[in-house]
């Protein structure tokens, strides 16, 4: 299972990162993490981003980071809300440097530094509000 590519440690910092960078805005940040991806990655993390029913936050916010491990496939993918927003390259330049950290074998340092990156975007065009509600667990989704 692909939650075993990971120790608890990592998982930690990795669900930290997350929290952290939910703190400061209404955005919401996923990160789902497969052994394998045999489709093409933003086709599967398009389904995943559909299933893991991120396209329900009030705001359209949200923000799925897709791993692929053993496969080596990255994709990140924002909702309509956030992708009206963010810089045109904004999402390619993220997954660059994750990728960077992955060829040294650094993936949870490379997810937490990703999801830093997402989070201050979210930050800056869906600030935190009083009344925000947590509307996606923070936690990591596993599949096989």
């Amino acid at each position: 299972m692909a939650k075993d590519l990971f120790t608890d440690k990592q998982q930690a910092l990795i669900v930290a990162a997350i929290k952290e960078a939910e703190l400061n805005t209404s955005g919401e940040i996923k990160v789902h993490i497969e052994k394998k991806c045999k489709e093409d990655v933003l086709d599967h993390a398009a389904f995943m981003f559909d299933h893991l029913e991120m396209q329900k936050t009030e705001l359209r916010n949200g923000v799925l980071i897709y791993l692929a491990v053993e496969d080596r496939k990255l994709a990140i993918l924002g909702d309509t809300g956030i992708n009206l927003k963010v810089p045109k390259n904004f999402w390619d330049a993220t997954r660059d440097l994750m990728i960077n950290h992955f060829k040294e074998g650094e993936f949870s340092e490379g997810l937490a530094n990703g999801i830093k990156l997402a989070g201050e975007q979210l930050k800056e065009h869906y600030p935190y509000q009083s009344d925000d509600v947590n509307e996606l667990s923070d936690d990591i989704s596993f599949g096989e």
